[in-house]
C-alpha cells in the first residue's frame, strides 16, 4: 500500500532541524501541503522548497501560536488535516539537583514541551471538528514512561504530561472523527543538543546505552517519521489515544 497526503494540510512544530525537518520535508514529498515553524530563522530559511510554507513563530506565546494555526487555515482554505506537535527540547539545559531548579527554568521547560502542544492542539481543534476528521500526533519521548536520560525534571514531567494530554485529547475528540496518538522517540542523535548529551556521557556509559538497545543500534529521523506517518494515516484508522515506543527494544 502506497501511503499519499497528496492535498492534506499538514502542521509541524519546530521544524527547523532534527526530527521535525525529516517530517516536514516527508509529508511534503507525499504530496501534503506542509506548513512548518520553529524560532530558529536561519534553520528554517533552507527549508523552504515546494509545498513547504515556513514561519517564525515562538509557540511559548500561546496567542502567536492560535494566530499561526489561524493563519493556516485562512491562507489553505481548510481545516488541518495533520497537526504534528514536534516542538520541545531542554532549552539547553543541564541535569541538577532539584533543589537547585529555578522556577524559570522549570517553567521554561514544561512551557516549550506541554503548553506548545496544548496550544496548538487548542487551535487546531475547533476547525477539525467542523471538518469531522483529523489527526493530531504528540512527539513525547521515552521519558514519557520512565526517568529521562537527560536528568532534567522538568522535561521528564512534561513529556509524562504529554501522554496524559494525548490520552484525555483522544477521549474528548475521538467522537469528532479526530485521532490524537504520540510517537514517543528513543536516543536519536539529531543536533547540538543531544551530541553534546552524548559526548558527556563518556565511552563506557556510551556503549552501555548502546547495548541496552535489542537491535543495537541507535534511531534515526527517519525512524520517527516512519510513526509520525502510521498516526497520520488510514492505517491507523482505529487507533486512537496511544503511545508509540520507537527505541529499537530498550
Amino acid at each position: 500500500m502506497n501511503i499519499s497526503f497528496e492535498g492534506q494540510v499538514v502542521a509541524v512544530s519546530g521544524a527547523a532541524i532534527g526530527f521535525g525537518r525529516v517530517i516536514a520535508t516527508t509529508f511534503a514529498e507525499l504530496g501534503a501541503h506542509v506548513y512548518a515553524c520553529d524560532i530558529r530563522a536561519d534553520e528554517l530559511a533552507t527549508l523552504a522548497a515546494p509545498r513547504i510554507e515556513t514561519k517564525v513563530v515562538d509557540l511559548t506565546d500561546r496567542t502567536a501560536a492560535a494566530a499561526w494555526v489561524r493563519g493556516i487555515e485562512e491562507h489553505s482554505g481548510r481545516a488541518l488535516d495533520v497537526l504534528v506537535n514536534n516542538a520541545g527540547g531542554v532549552a539547553g539545559q543541564a541535569p541538577r539537583p532539584v533543589d537547585e531548579v529555578t522556577d524559570e527554568q522549570w517553567d521554561r521547560v514544561i512551557e516549550i514541551n506541554l503548553g506548545t502542544t496544548f496550544s496548538l492542539s487548542r487551535a487546531a481543534a475547533p476547525g477539525m471538528k467542523r471538518a469531522g476528521r483529523g489527526a493530531i500526533i504528540n512527539i513525547s519521548s521515552g521519558a514519557a514512561l520512565q526517568a529521562s536520560l537527560t536528568g532534567v525534571q522538568a522535561y521528564c514531567s512534561a513529556k509524562h504530561a504529554v501522554l496524559g494530554l494525548t490520552r484525555q485529547l483522544a477521549h474528548e475528540l475521538g467522537p469528532h472523527g479526530i485521532r490524537v496518538n504520540s510517537v514517543a522517540p528513543g536516543f536519536v542523535r539529531t543536533n547540538d543538543a543531544t551530541e553534546k548529551q552524548w559526548a558527556a556521557m563518556g565511552e563506557a556509559r556510551q556503549r552501555s546505552l548502546l547495548d541496552g538497545i535489542a537491535l543495537r543500534r541507535f534511531g534515526t529521523p527517519e525512524d520517527i517519521t516512519r510513526a509520525v506517518l502510521f498516526f497520520a494515516s488510514e492505517l491507523s484508522g482505529f487507533v486512537n489515544g496511544q503511545i508509540l515506543s520507537v527505541d529499537g527494544g530498550r
